[in-house]
């Protein structure tokens, strides 16, 4: 599901990727705080920085704004198949680390709540990027 979402038409891009991103942090914020989503985010973008070195930064962002404007000008700055790959990524292994604190029934919950789909699929696969 992720990835389906995450791999928007070219000419939507970092727009389409910018929305799935604000939408679940407003989920994610109303539970665990600003705090505890710049906390998984930042977890997130280190992990994905093996595989998408472009994506290395000094300090991330403390609003969520602005660590939304950072991203989105990395994902513009790549190709569309990268900027793809790199939000699927990302998106995967927040969910990743959400779902071994909270559980996979909450993180479904949540992703359901954020996307309006079935994020029930994701529960079959644990969550990880298979």
């Amino acid at each position: 599901m992720i990835v389906s979402l995450a791999t928007p038409p070219a000419e939507k891009g970092a727009d389409a990727a910018m929305t799935l991103w604000e939408k679940l942090s407003t989920k994610i914020i109303a539970i665990i705080g600003a705090g505890g989503f710049q906390s998984l985010y930042a977890r997130s973008l280190f992990i994905a920085q093996a595989q998408f070195p472009w994506l290395a930064t000094d300090e991330v962002p403390k609003q969520t704004d602005q660590l939304f404007a950072q991203l989105k000008k990395y994902f513009e700055s790549q190709t569309p198949v990268q900027a793809s790959a790199a939000n699927s990524l990302l998106l995967i292994t927040l969910t990743d680390i959400l779902a071994s604190l909270i559980g996979e029934a909450l993180t479904t919950s949540i992703l359901r709540s954020a996307w309006d789909s079935d994020a029930s699929v994701l529960a079959g696969k644990g969550f990880r990027n298979e």
